[in-house]
């Protein structure tokens, strides 16, 4: 992974803050070998730069799984919205077949006082109305106003049962994606707390090297830099700069901590645009331009599934929330293969 991919990472509302993972022992070639990251042979001044690699692999891993995580999340969220939805329309709907039975249930009283009630009323406010009309000659033996009452009700209590047949297939595919949250938030800490294992085999040296290298603050010289690509994309651009500095929270979308692309969601939703959540849909979210055309203020995605992602800061540089451990910081607009370039 690019060189952006550093140090240890922090936990958001979901994650055990108390846990703490298991300090190393072993020498830092013996991590590394456990991955199948170092030869056996390879020379000890080697052997700190192929555990780093092999960290850098783990985030890179890791940053994928948190962008399924936001992807399962998203459906989560939004298939809770819909069975919401649906539960009122259910309760609607009963609502509305109640007060047609009283109403049916009124004339069949005054027909009863008056002599007898008409037997296919009294079926109609059974609790099988539509097959008794479905039988030849029922409508033709009540009047006509209650028999487009009946078929009213039909209608009704078979919207209602469609609704409730929704909401049931919801319900399933909810707990699926929940399911899925789970499965993807595992592989992320999973992930995480093996590339602290290896950072914390590091000699003390090396570690302190890697800490320093993933708290950089530099700031570019942007100067000359050009104008945004619109007026949203510059909003954009000033809220990611308002945000260097906080620290990569996974499956945060700010403003005290962010993931790569929930940074990009909150900056752009600064400048009123409803970016989707995840990397791998927000490449897609305007019209992709060439590298070489990329101006201030457009998403520049990186990786060929597009699991990374950051805004354009002009000079060559993007501002993007790296990995755990680093925060909000400008780096190359090369630090990675880039994969696209979108003008929002």
């Amino acid at each position: 992974m690019g060189s952006h991919r550093r140090i240890s990472y922090s936990r958001q509302s979901g994650i055990d803050r108390t846990t703490r993972v298991t300090v190393l022992t072993v020498a830092a070639a013996s991590a590394a070998a456990a991955l199948g990251t170092a030869p056996a042979g390879a020379a000890p001044q080697d052997r700190p730069s192929a555990t780093k690699a092999a960290v850098d692999r783990l985030y890179e891993q890791a940053e994928k799984a948190t962008e399924a995580y936001n992807r399962a999340d998203e459906r989560a969220d939004k298939l809770r919205g819909q069975l919401a939805d649906t539960q009122d329309e259910v309760a609607r709907g009963q609502e509305r077949i109640n007060a047609m039975r009283r109403a049916l249930g009124v004339v069949a009283g005054a027909q009863y006082r008056s002599g007898g009630m008409d037997p296919s009323l009294a079926l109609m406010l059974s609790s099988d109305p539509d097959g008794y009309l479905d039988k030849a000659g029922t409508l033709e033996r009540i009047g006509a106003r209650n028999a487009d009452e009946l078929l009213e009700l039909r209608a009704a209590q078979r919207d209602l049962d469609q609704r409730r047949a929704e909401a049931r297939t919801e319900l399933a595919q909810l707990e699926a994606s929940r399911e899925a949250v789970a499965r993807h938030k595992k592989s992320v800490e999973k992930k995480l707390a093996k590339a602290r294992e290896l950072l914390n085999a590091l000699p003390s040296g090396e570690r302190a090297a890697y800490d320093r290298a993933s708290r950089s603050e530099l700031r570019p010289d942007l100067a000359g830099a050009g104008p945004a690509a619109s007026a949203r994309a510059a909003i954009a651009l000033a809220a990611a700069k308002s945000a260097l500095g906080k620290p990569y929270i996974w499956g945060a979308t700010g403003p005290s901590g962010f993931d790569c692309s929930g940074l990009m969601q909150w900056s752009y939703g600064k400048a009123g645009v409803g970016l989707p959540r995840t990397s791998q849909a927000q490449r897609y979210a305007g019209t992709q331009v060439p590298l070489s055309q990329a101006r201030p203020g457009d998403l520049v995605a990186y990786g060929s599934d597009a699991h990374h992602i950051g805004i354009y800061a002009g000079n060559g540089q993007v501002i993007h929330a790296p990995h755990p451990g680093a925060p909000v910081r400008y780096d190359p607009v090369n630090m990675m293969p880039v994969s696209s370039v979108t003008r929002v």
